[in-house]
């Protein structure tokens, strides 16, 4: 039953306002001034007053003052009734946080029309914030247990390293060997994975303690490149890496400013990316270049679905892409701007898509440091 609250000093209209919107689902509470009328509100919590504007001692501007600056009554709509229909008197209502504003004399069937819209939108509100109250919620379960699960991920895997470890002393086969060492590397690149995603919600959380140092981009890119050779299935894919403009030399770099294992990931899921949006036979380009900061461009003949450009970079975006999460461009992004850089896109069906990182460019004072 909701309760509606009629604050009025005239018995006559707390007589008539009780008859036009007398409803079995109502409870109609009563104040005869503007003092038991924030009494009233607050011990009673109604879900709509509807209040008088011209009362002796204390007038309806003033109730509702009063009931907007207490976090008890502050989110109760309030219907100011009267008999002033000036349009500043109307306009002052409103401004005083009124959601409505009747004069009198009134028509019964706008009166009760207007009381069920406003109960049913403060039904709404309600309802809509117990859902937001529930995401939050959900929200912050899904972090822990993501949290513990990263947590407890790491001591299995620590054991198998560490049986790869004693393993090696055993007499063991060329082909075993091979086995073995593979299993050992693929269990550290796990455990940095675990580690990464721990850095992650670090980030999210703004407690990430970033620490730069000096490092070259382009060894960075080559070793992706090599070790996506190695693992993955379909091997018929190019790679072209352009630097200002020219094929990279063996003994060319690019160094920046910014973190080893941050800039790895970032360009490690972008770079993953490209190649899964590539068409027919992947063929990706990478170009290093500079104007205030430096620039990575790196280009594939794909272009981003429609229906997904405009959250691209937001978290769990994923489209046409099997076992997709959605965190590789999102959780980019993130060590783009921890590391003092930016993310984005320009993607055409005509011109494929090209993502732009930027970042700190090192200066050459810096470097003789």
């Amino acid at each position: 039953m909701q309760k509606i609250l009629i604050v009025d000093d005239t018995p006559e209209s707390i007589r008539v306002l009780m008859e036009v919107i007398r409803e079995p689902n109502y409870e109609i509470l009563v104040a005869t001034n503007g003092s038991i009328g924030l009494e009233v509100a607050m011990s009673q919590k109604p879900d709509l007053i509807l209040l008088d504007i011209m009362m002796p001692e204390m007038d309806g501007y003033e109730v509702c003052t009063n009931l907007k600056a207490n976090s008890t009554t502050q989110n109760i709509p309030i219907i100011f009734i009267t008999a002033r229909d000036k349009e500043e008197d109307e306009t002052k209502g409103f401004e005083f946080g009124a959601i409505d504003y009747i004069t009198k004399p009134f028509n019964p069937l706008i009166v009760q029309a207007r009381v069920k819209t406003q109960l049913k939108l403060k039904l709404a509100y309600e309802e809509l914030e117990k859902k937001n109250i529930a995401l939050k919620e959900s929200a912050i379960l899904r972090n822990n247990v993501d949290l513990i699960l990263r947590h407890d991920l790491k001591a299995p895997l620590n054991g198998i390293i560490n049986y790869s470890t004693v393993m090696e002393e055993l007499k063991l086969s060329q082909q075993q060997e091979k086995i073995l060492r593979e299993i050992e590397t693929l269990s550290y690149e796990m455990l940095a994975m675990i580690n990464r995603s721990l850095d992650l919600y670090k980030m999210e959380t703004g407690t990430y303690q970033y620490d730069p140092n000096f490092i070259d981009i382009l060894q960075i890119l080559k070793k992706i490149v090599a070790e996506t050779k190695h693992y993955e299935k379909n091997k018929d894919f190019s790679v072209k890496i352009m630097l200002y403009g020219k094929p990279i030399a063996e003994n060319n770099s690019f160094i920046i400013q910014g973190e080893q294992l941050l800039c790895y990931s970032m360009f490690a899921n972008l770079f993953k990316n490209a190649l899964e949006a590539s068409p027919n036979k992947a063929h990706v380009k990478i170009f290093l270049d500079e104007d205030d900061t430096a620039i990575i461009r790196i280009h594939n003949q794909g272009a981003i679905p429609k229906e997904i450009r405009d959250k691209f970079f937001d978290k769990y975006t994923t489209a046409r892409k099997s076992g997709g999460v959605g965190l590789g461009t999102y959780s980019a992004k993130l060590m783009a701007e921890t590391q003092g850089g930016s993310l984005h896109f320009e993607t055409s069906e005509k011109k494929g898509t090209t993502v732009i990182i930027s970042l700190p460019k090192l200066k050459i004072d810096e470097l003789k440091k």
